[in-house]
């Protein structure tokens, strides 16, 4: 591993390889950084999350995502509701987007089990995603930590209707006496200290355990995060490379007005990646800037999808466009296909462009690429692969002197909606 004159950077252990190709970043920007990074005690701050210390300021809580990865728990689930036909999962946010991309990435096509995801707010999602379905053959699991979230409820009273069933109904929620009072009786709980985007590693994964088609294995998948808390407190070379993602964010957005980068998943199962970074990314580091901190730029703008389409949508802007933008690209190399080579050509095409073409073909070739090849894509690795994206990004907001784990503009637009509501006429 290295870090040198021409800008890359590379790791590789037995989960993922990594290559950079970050062309305004270098060895003197990281160890400005890293040097800023001893002045806070970047790693006392990693270790008091890892050990359940309050990191969460604002709100007065600890985070306890890591600690649900070092304490395995079983979930039992009749078979009845295990080997349901139909499951739909209502949800929002993180109860959303983390088992979206669980039975996405980890079951097998089967047409006897059939996930369906449904978010609100507006009743013709409902409707139109259940109109196929028979009430006999399908489960409902009502994700949603406080159980007050306006578009769950409102659609968990849809359902409740169309079903006639409660024994068809799973709660999740760290809002046990508030799903109660709906009359479900199954019920998994977590703690409150576990964050919306972070709550992959609590029960909200059940969904992903449902049905005939699952690959989802949960000890296997928490193995996987809690081997990154592992490898960032005792792995030297692992938390370079992690800081060297979080450093290269930061340098970037504030030095080189590259605020906007593209998360690009080459990998079919891997579709709803780029979605779930998005939300991590964005609610975790979206706040004002810090007084304390000399990097005023705080989250980047993140967007992007499915690699193979972006091609024939808008890689336009990011070949020839004006737009200073950065780049994530993920595949696996467990089958070097076509769209295996297409994540390997693009991420050179993007970084450094293509000699002797003429004006108008020509490339801008000038931008900034994190390559990440995972060697398969299993439990254990996608767990790794979350995991670690999440330390990424706490280390980031720890540099940037923020909290990762509030969300107070999130929970304005919820209040002025009510007060909208109420005075609608």
């Amino acid at each position: 591993m290295s870090i040198d004159k021409s800008y890359k950077y590379s790791f590789n252990n037995n989960v993922l390889k990594y290559r950079s190709y970050l062309r305004e970043f270098n060895s003197s920007k990281y160890e400005e950084l890293n040097n800023f990074s001893k002045e806070i005690n970047l790693s006392k701050k990693i270790n008091d999350l890892i050990i359940g210390k309050k990191v969460n300021l604002s709100e007065d809580r600890a985070a306890f995502h890591p600690k649900y990865r070092n304490n395995f728990k079983l979930y039992e689930i009749s078979p009845e509701l295990k080997n349901s036909k139909n499951i739909v999962t209502i949800g929002i946010g993180g109860s959303y987007e983390g088992p979206k991309l669980l039975v996405e990435s980890l079951h097998k096509s089967n047409p006897s089990s059939n996930h369906i995801f449904v978010t609100g707010s507006d009743s013709f999602e409902f409707h139109e995603k259940i109109k196929n379905l028979e009430p006999k053959e399908t489960i409902f699991i009502i994700s949603s930590k406080s159980f007050k979230t306006d578009e769950t409820i409102q659609v968990l009273e849809q359902a409740l209707k169309w079903s006639g069933d409660i024994d068809k109904f799973i709660a999740i929620t760290a809002n046990k006496k508030l799903a109660t009072e709906y009359g479900i009786k199954n019920i998994y709980e977590f703690d409150i200290e576990i964050g919306g985007r972070y709550s992959i590693w609590s029960p909200i994964y059940i969904p992903a355990l449902l049905g005939n088609s699952s690959d989802f294995d949960p000890k296997k998948f928490l193995e996987g995060g809690r081997q990154v808390d592992i490898d960032i407190e005792e792995d030297k070379y692992f938390i370079e490379f992690v800081k060297t993602l979080s450093f290269s964010d930061i340098c970037l957005n504030n030095y080189y007005k590259r605020h906007i980068r593209a998360v690009l998943a080459y990998d079919w199962k891997l579709r709803s990646f780029p979605s779930y970074v998005q939300q991590l990314e964005m609610e975790s580091l979206g706040k004002h800037s810090s007084e304390k901190s000399k990097y005023k730029n705080t989250g980047q703008v993140i967007f992007g999808g499915y690699g193979p389409i972006a091609q024939h949508s808008y890689f336009q802007l990011l070949h020839q466009g004006t737009n200073k933008i950065c780049t994530d690209i993920i595949v696996s190399e467990e089958e070097k296909n076509l769209a295996y080579a297409q994540a390997i050509t693009q991420s050179e095409l993007l970084s450094n462009g293509v000699q002797g073409l003429d004006k108008e073909d020509k490339i801008n070739g000038n931008i900034p690429v994190n390559l990440f090849i995972l060697k398969k894509i299993n439990s254990y690795n996608l767990g790794y692969l979350i995991a670690m994206w999440e330390y990424r990004t706490f280390i980031t907001a720890t540099m940037l002197q923020i909290n990762p784990f509030d969300q107070f503009g999130v929970n304005a637009g919820k209040m002025y909606t009510k007060r909208n509501l109420a005075h609608k006429d």
